[in-house]
């Protein structure tokens, strides 16, 4: 986006500091303002349980109570969708199938209100907020929030509990190499780059799609970028929800900034 502009955000960390290259080299955590406390009940009963899998089958039981989303649950298949379509799956789910649409939207929109950061690309370039392409992003976002019971407060909980988890694992990481597959820096905005050296400073689209697997990164681009992401800026891992509950669970969710990358090859 030209003339990138920071926004006011819901974060105990300024939006201009979360999206500098500065933060990634020396992160802190971040918490989206009210959400653990809110939720202190939920969090004390996840420090009882020892196994993930106990915990991620509290989070996906408190996500259905905490947010009525079991009442859309009725006897028969429409019951099931529907209840699939107030919840915070379908925009996971929405995401992985194609990260311009409607449901890609509203997951750019969290970032963009949680964490301050707008996005550069949504069914392409965004060049400024009277572009079409951000109009289109905020049209978008609009039709995916509508009759959705509080997909915002959903996301916000699902990123403290990832965060949550994250830091009950490794305590003492502060970052993780992740790859992901490019076909080119369109929905990227190339601050410099040294061609020789294959390295340089992207500032990535405020949420992107990456993988703990190099290999797998080639699926989705004909080259790979590697960059070290601090586990603060994780949105989502696949790997957190029980197998099976959505598919793609190699893909992990990262918010946006600027980030210094390299080009991997095989």
């Amino acid at each position: 986006m030209s003339d990138y502009q920071y926004q006011y955000n819901l974060c105990n960390v300024p939006a201009w500091v979360i999206g500098s290259r500065e933060f990634n080299a020396d992160p802190v955590p971040l918490s989206v303002h009210g959400v653990r406390t809110a939720h202190a009940h939920f969090f004390k009963q996840l420090d009882a349980l020892a196994g993930w899998e106990d915990r991620a089958r509290i989070f996906q039981d408190y996500m259905e109570v905490a947010f009525h989303l079991h009442q859309w649950r009725e006897k028969g298949n429409v019951g099931q969708l529907l209840s699939i379509k107030h919840s915070y799956l379908r925009f996971l789910r929405g995401w992985l199938f194609d990260a311009d649409s409607v449901e890609g939207a509203v997951l750019k929109g969290w970032v963009q209100t949680r964490m301050g950061l707008p996005p550069v690309h949504h069914r392409g370039r965004i060049d400024g907020k009277e572009s079409e392409e951000y109009l289109s992003y905020m049209k978008d976002r609009m039709k995916g929030s509508a009759r959705t019971n509080g997909i915002f407060n959903q996301l916000d909980l699902l990123y403290e509990f990832v965060q949550y988890e994250l830091k009950r694992r490794d305590p003492d990481t502060t970052h993780i190499t992740l790859y992901r597959g490019v076909h080119g820096f369109f929905d990227h905005d190339l601050l410099e780059w040294d061609k020789k050296r294959g390295k340089g400073v992207v500032r990535l689209n405020n949420l992107n799609s990456f993988t703990h697997d190099f290999e797998r990164a080639w699926e989705f681009g004909t080259f790979v970028i590697e960059a070290q992401i601090p586990v603060y800026k994780i949105f989502f891992d696949g790997a957190f929800l029980h197998a099976g509950i959505l598919k793609g669970e190699e893909e992990v969710l990262v918010i946006g900034g600027e980030y210094d990358i390299k080009r991997r090859i095989i």
